[in-house]
This record gives C-alpha cells, structure tokens and sequence, in this order.
C-alpha cells in the first residue's frame, strides 16, 4: 500500500457497523458523527457522543455497540510516519510497543486536537490532488499537539501481569474463531484456545467482551456474511454455509436479530 492511511465511514447499512472486539497493529481514531456509541477499549468503557474522538492504541483489543450512531474511523500505520522523520521514530515507537498511550478519550473542549483531527477526516474524504501531503501534515501537527497537551502516558512498567496475562488469553480465542468461524466450533474448542476449563472460560470470555462465546462468533459470522452477501453474488445458502451455519433457517433468524433484516433484503439493501 502506497499510502498506509484508510479512512472508513459506516452507518447502519455497513457490515461491520456493531464493531466486534478485535485488535490491530495500527493505530486507529473514531469521530462520532451522530447518535452514540459505546466503545470498550481494553478494561475501559467510555460512551461516545456525537463530535467525540477516540483513539484506539496498537495492540488494544476493542469493541463498539452504536445506538443509532453514524461514524467514521481513520485507521493507519504508524511506523509510516516514524520512518518518515527520524526525529519522531522514539515516540512513534514507544507507541508501537506499548510503552506510550495516547489518552484514548479526547473531551470535546480541547479544540485545537479536535479540529486537526477533523481536518485530516476532511481531507481523508475529500481528496484533493495534493491531499497525501496535506494529511502527514496535519498528521505530525495532531502528535505535536498530542506531545505537547501531554495527551498520552508512559506505561512502561505499569501494566498488571493478570490483566496482561488476560488479555493475551483472549487475543488467542478471538485469533481461534477469526481463523475457523467458517467450520464447526464447539465450546470446548473455544476454551481450549484460551488454555481453560469450559466452564470457567465462559465466565472469562463474558466479563472481557460482554458477550458469550457464542454470541461473539454469531456477531462475527454474521458480519462476514453480510460483507459476502454486497460484495458477491453467491446465493444466500452458500453464504449461510460458507460463514459456520449449517442450517439455513437459523442463519437467516440470527442474521436478523443482529442485522434487523433478513440476509435477502440486507443485500437488497432495505
């Protein structure tokens, strides 16, 4: 990828508009455009308004249920940034390996990082001839801004060795279920990957995501299936198939308890 910054706008017509806990590498900002959101980052949760920013840290593994919210992500790799200007590689890469935080809630009174962010959603979206310039512009100008607010922590030895140990525990069961959502997966499966008994697993499982093992991989089937079911023209059984069910007739309940429409009118996009 030729410029490492994407830019994602999602309403309720979007596949992955219940955003299920997941982690990436790269660093990622959330701007509230209506309605709210409740956003878990980690062991927090914050509940998101409109105009509200979030940042998501590397490595944090996060979730969002929006209620009637329509929003918009920026997601990008910060080693980008690092390699472009030496004198920023120590903070970038205190951000890479979790030694620095960037606060991950921003009020909405600190105007000067909210209007930086919202420029570089703007120019994200408007795109002019010379706008990759423009948004490493007001990239470096948001972290100065960021470093100078002193908007982010030094962590580096501050993290809890249990809640380390279980957030690792849970990187490997959501790894699990990514990687086999479309095959048959028991709970004990599920627990095995964790290294737990079942029964205690599903203790961990619900107090880490607040959702049960199984309601976890029926959100992330389904968003998988409602992603095949606008961006291909295979038939609506051989989705259900393809994304772990294996009856037709609760894929299509389920997709419509999380969705509100069936897996034909989803598509049809009603």
């Amino acid at each position: 990828m030729d410029f490492p910054i994407e830019l994602y706008e999602i309403d309720e017509h979007h596949p992955r508009y219940e955003m299920v806990s997941h982690w990436h590498t790269e660093l990622e900002m959330i701007h509230i455009l209506n309605g709210e959101m409740n956003v878990r980052l980690n062991n927090s949760t914050y509940t998101a308004k409109q105009n509200d920013i979030l940042f998501v840290n590397p490595e944090i593994i996060h979730a969002a249920t929006p209620d009637d919210c329509r929003y918009e992500c920026i997601v990008f790799d910060i080693s980008y940034l690092s390699s472009a200007f030496e004198g920023s590689r120590y903070f970038f890469e205190g951000l890479l390996d979790n030694e620095y935080l960037i606060n991950e809630y921003i009020p909405f009174d600190n105007s000067e990082i909210h209007n930086l962010v919202r420029n570089v959603f703007n120019l994200m979206k408007n795109k002019s001839s010379g706008y990759k310039f423009k948004v490493i512009g007001e990239m470096y100008k948001m972290f100065g801004e960021i470093i100078d607010s002193h908007l982010y922590s030094n962590i580096t030895g501050v993290t809890e060795l249990g809640a380390d140990k279980n957030m690792h525990k849970l990187k490997n069961v959501l790894v699990f279920m990514r990687d086999n959502y479309d095959k048959p997966i028991s709970l004990s499966d599920m627990a095995d990957a964790a290294d737990m008994s079942s029964k205690y697993f599903c203790y961990f499982f619900k107090e880490m995501t607040r959702k049960s093992p199984v309601e976890y991989l029926n959100t992330y089937r389904v968003e998988k299936a409602a992603r095949k079911l606008i961006t291909s023209d295979i038939s609506v059984t051989d989705v259900a198939f393809a994304c772990g069910f294996n009856d037709l007739s609760y894929f299509i309940k389920t997709f419509k308890a999380y969705k509100g429409v069936t897996p034909a009118r989803f598509r049809r996009g009603e």
